[in-house]
């Protein structure tokens, strides 16, 4: 994870995979394919996505020649998601999108190139995966971050993206939000909190593969709200120099998955690209997603990985792999009134985010 993670905010990475054999009739001939008769498609993902879609797409290319018989050439791009969305509804050609949360994917959708109805396109409403806010804090956790009240004393740095541009910054301060409002404070009070909280923002970073380059490999801030698979390939790749803190509560991230329509109709890979994103599904893929700390929406995988220490401090990543931790309160989206209601309240120009938080 080092030489990814100082990779900071670089938007695109390749990564090609060709791998397989056999074919079957309702493969289509020369689908999506490049001169050399390999099929080409470019999955526009967010940032902390980079080592699972690494490990994915060469799982995809294999399954996909020995299932069709034919090669599969697959580009990722990564950055904020929010910043991402906004570059495939501008032109970057998409054949997917795996953004952060499906008011990201709603942005594409609303430049006309995804079709209406994609949360119901795959199952458990287009999301194969799902994750949580959680701290990183340093060895020892010398400032005591506990909960989300911590992080508004005077004392504490923290790092956190920016919601104008990442979706994981959204998921972190809604999160925040419930907390706040769980303490039974008025919205008024929620939003002094709120502000409080970003006074001690030490870097605004436009995604979160930047904010943990900040907070892990430039030592800024006290603590990293963070992805929890961003937090435990931290404890992975240094050992000994962080810990996981769950905080009390906190949110039900789900990101969401879809095929850009009008791109994979230009391109001829429609089929390809639903094979692509029904294939996350699959029993081999969500093992993959739990290896890269994403929790799987197979409850059978998912439980083979739920561990259970009690404890809200994670010091390391467990040598027998049950990394889960269902030792916390999770609201989800719903609360907050679905994604146009939050992006409304909270991120549009103008709203809460802008009120609490001086550019």
């Amino acid at each position: 994870m080092k030489k990814v993670i100082t990779l900071g905010l670089v938007l695109t990475l390749a990564a090609s995979v060709v791998t397989g054999c056999g074919k079957t009739s309702s493969a289509k001939e020369n689908e999506g394919s490049s001169s050399n008769g390999v099929i080409e498609l470019t999955n526009v993902s967010y940032d902390p996505t980079r080592e699972l879609y690494a490990s994915y797409n060469e799982l995809f290319a294999k399954h996909y020649e020995e299932e069709f018989g034919q090669k599969v050439e697959i580009t990722q791009s990564h950055g904020g998601s929010g910043k991402q969305a906004l570059e495939v509804a501008n032109g970057l050609e998409a054949d997917v999108v795996t953004l952060a949360l499906e008011g990201d994917v709603q942005v594409v959708a609303d430049a006309g190139l995804i079709d209406d109805g994609f949360t119901s396109e795959f199952d458990v409403d287009s999301s194969p995966y799902t994750s949580t806010i959680v701290f990183l804090v340093r060895s020892g956790n010398p400032k005591e971050i506990y909960d989300w009240d911590d992080l508004i004393r005077s004392d504490v740095g923290v790092i956190t993206p920016n919601p104008k541009t990442s979706g994981g910054a959204m998921w972190n301060y809604l999160a925040a939000w419930y907390y706040f409002e769980q303490q039974g404070q008025s919205e008024e009070e929620i939003l002094d909190s709120i502000k409080q909280l970003y006074a001690n923002v030490v870097v605004l970073d436009s995604g979160a593969r930047g904010a943990t380059t900040s907070f892990v490999e430039n030592k800024q801030g006290d603590v990293l709200i963070a992805w929890e698979n961003e937090a435990f390939l931290s404890l992975q790749e240094y050992p000994g120099e962080y810990e996981i803190v769950v905080p009390s509560v906190s949110i039900l991230c789900q990101p969401t998955v879809a095929v850009v329509d009008e791109v994979a109709k230009k391109h001829g890979t429609e089929d390809v690209a639903k094979e692509y994103l029904s294939y996350l599904y699959s029993d081999e893929a969500q093992e993959i997603e739990a290896q890269n700390y994403y929790r799987p929406s197979t409850k059978s995988i998912y439980d083979k990985y739920v561990s259970s220490d009690s404890s809200n401090t994670i010091t390391e990543v467990p040598a027998d792999g049950k990394w889960i931790n269902d030792n916390i309160t999770l609201t989800d989206i719903n609360h907050f009134g679905g994604w146009a209601k939050a992006r409304a309240d909270h991120f549009a120009d103008g709203a809460n985010f802008d009120s609490i938080y001086e550019q």
